[in-house]
């Protein structure tokens, strides 16, 4: 009886592992593992038909979506507010007077295009990689 029951333990934690991260396939898993050697605290789970991996690279808080074929559809860095560009702080200083930029990204698209994110207020202010604003999306 307690074997049946271990092995009905077993394989209900199996199938909870496996609806976390979407039954990633492992193309994606190896694309990513491929990019990313260094990478720690490793997470997947599935996001609208693709396979969002988040993950620690060199201390910061990264993430990557993957669609089901391994291909990388694109890539987000974690960054100090300080550290994004001149022209999008002057943007939030104008445009956001007394509001503090609590978070920031640079957004790497499949085509290589960079868009930036500060993170402010439950919302997110988009910037392309000139600095031109975007757009607002809730965070």
């Amino acid at each position: 009886m307690k074997k049946i029951l271990l092995a009905v333990a077993l394989l209900i934690t199996i199938a909870v592992i496996a609806q976390k991260t979407g039954g990633t396939p492992d193309a994606a898993k190896t694309a990513f593992n491929k990019a990313y050697p260094a990478a720690t605290k490793v997470k997947w789970e599935k996001e609208d038909g693709n396979y969002e991996v988040s993950f620690t690279l060199n201390g910061k808080e990264a993430s990557a979506i993957y669609d089901g074929k391994g291909v990388l559809m694109e890539s987000e860095q974690e960054m100090k507010a300080s550290e994004l560009p001149g022209v999008i702080l002057a943007y939030m200083k104008e445009h956001y007077k007394g509001v503090t930029v609590k978070g920031a990204a640079k957004i790497t698209k499949a085509n290589g295009s960079v868009n930036y994110e500060a993170a402010i207020k439950g919302k997110d202010a988009l910037f392309d990689a000139n600095g031109k604003f975007l757009k607002e999306v809730k965070d």
